[in-house]
């Protein structure tokens, strides 16, 4: 169900709310955080989709703010219920200098006692925790590929990480510092080198490189291929090569020294995936900190010949 509301307020926003909630039948409570998506009109329909198959499992009420121009203070809204899932969601359009006050509009609307997640799905911003809308949350989630140079905006929040902030670069890793722990849980020589190979620029390379170099005490090296994504990681032991590669974007092949080699499993996952991963995760991400405060200083980057 969806209402349409023009040159609204609020308090209409919240009736409405309540109103859709009574027709559809929902519960008038259960929902377990409010995540608040600060985008545009081109990337609003994906962000809304993705945050609805987000929070099948973690019923939310859903705040989409849109900054639009003009010079009179409007704000307009949709309000749905019973179409996106299980929670609420409601586009609020800005106008005039309503737009730059957004988090004027959206506190009256955030859930009491439920935490706070902002989410820029397009280009990120340079200090997320200094944006009003990011003020408001207990964590404030990123996306640097949104970026026209996802590694010089991975720099920026760097110098400016506060306690809550994380970036999907580092969610896309999940799967790989999961299978490369494995890994290394049984024994092996002496790790002296680290080697990744992806997609140039992909900031989730460097990222990994950074967490592997600071949690192995070796140095580490990205070299930029041809793709998709994070293509491959080698370890260089003392007893031989370690690796981990992933040509298709979908299966790894694991190899360690005096070992069958291994098939695993290691798709590329959606970005709904990826949400759905940081609204079950609220407390800050010291690793995430570690990797991204260190990524400049610990990793060397290399462009292969051949790659453009």
């Amino acid at each position: 169900m969806i209402i349409d509301l023009v040159n609204t307020t609020t308090g209409k926003i919240e009736e409405a709310l309540i109103a859709v909630r009574h027709r559809v039948g929902g519960p008038a409570s259960g929902k377990v955080l409010t995540l608040v998506i600060v985008t545009d009109e081109v990337g609003q329909y994906d962000a809304l989709r993705f945050s609805a198959e987000a929070s099948q499992d973690s019923p939310s009420r859903i705040l989409a703010v849109i900054r639009r121009g003009g010079e009179e203070p409007r704000l307009d809204a949709e309000v749905h219920a019973g179409d996106t899932g299980p929670g609420e969601t409601v586009l609020m359009r800005m106008y005039g200098s309503l737009a730059q006050h957004a988090e004027s509009a959206v506190l009256p609307l955030l859930l009491p006692d439920t935490p706070v997640i902002t989410w820029w799905p397009g280009e990120a911003p340079s200090r997320p925790g200094d944006e009003p809308l990011g003020h408001l949350a207990q964590r404030r989630v990123t996306d640097v590929t949104g970026n026209a140079d996802p590694l010089d905006a991975l720099t920026r929040l760097a110098l400016a990480y506060r306690p809550g902030d994380t970036d999907l670069s580092w969610t896309r890793l999940t799967p790989w510092r999961s299978l490369l722990a494995s890994g290394l849980d049984k024994p092996h020589g002496a790790i002296t080198g680290i080697t990744i190979e992806a997609a140039f620029g992909n900031p989730s390379a460097v990222l990994l490189a950074s967490w592997l170099s600071a949690r192995l005490e070796a140095p580490a090296e990205v070299a930029w291929s041809c793709g998709p994504g994070v293509t491959s990681v080698a370890l260089e032991t003392t007893t031989g090569r370690m690796s981990v590669t992933r040509p298709d974007g979908r299966v790894a092949t694991l190899s360690r020294p005096g070992q069958p080699e291994r098939q695993v499993g290691l798709h590329r996952r959606p970005k709904a995936e990826l949400i759905a991963e940081e609204l079950r995760r609220l407390e800050p991400d010291e690793i995430y900190r570690e990797a991204l405060v260190g990524w400049a200083e610990n990793v060397t980057l290399r462009v292969p010949a051949g790659v453009p």
